[in-house]
């Protein structure tokens, strides 16, 4: 099933508006047609509809590697983010970059009275 806009509640639009007040971007990732995706800088999240207003993050946010999303492992010499061939430490910078974007889609995506 293709997610687009237009499948989207007007609720779940107003929720993607937010995101964009935030500076976060409206995204598509091909393998996850199905999915919303959302990015701010280097990181990434893939979000679903979650009943009629709400949106809920699918698995966790990550750093882009090559432009899409990496799973983020731990090697013997430390952690990574990894997609097919490619890979970055992940460095403090990243994590911090990572951890400020998950903390603030979280917050973007809390219901608004």
């Amino acid at each position: 099933m293709l997610i687009s806009v237009m499948d989207l509640t007007s609720q779940q639009q107003s929720i993607l508006e937010r995101l964009r007040s935030h500076g976060i971007d409206i995204i598509s990732f091909p393998r996850y047609a199905n999915l919303v995706g959302v990015r701010k800088g280097n990181c990434a999240a893939l979000l679903a509809p979650s009943g009629a207003d709400g949106l809920t993050i699918q698995g966790e946010p990550t750093y882009l590697v090559g432009g899409d999303l990496s799973a983020r492992v731990v090697r013997s010499d430390g952690q990574y983010f990894v997609r097919k061939q490619e890979h970055l430490k992940a460095t403090p910078e990243r994590l911090a970059e990572l951890d400020r974007f998950t903390a603030e889609l979280a917050e973007a995506l809390l219901p608004v009275a």
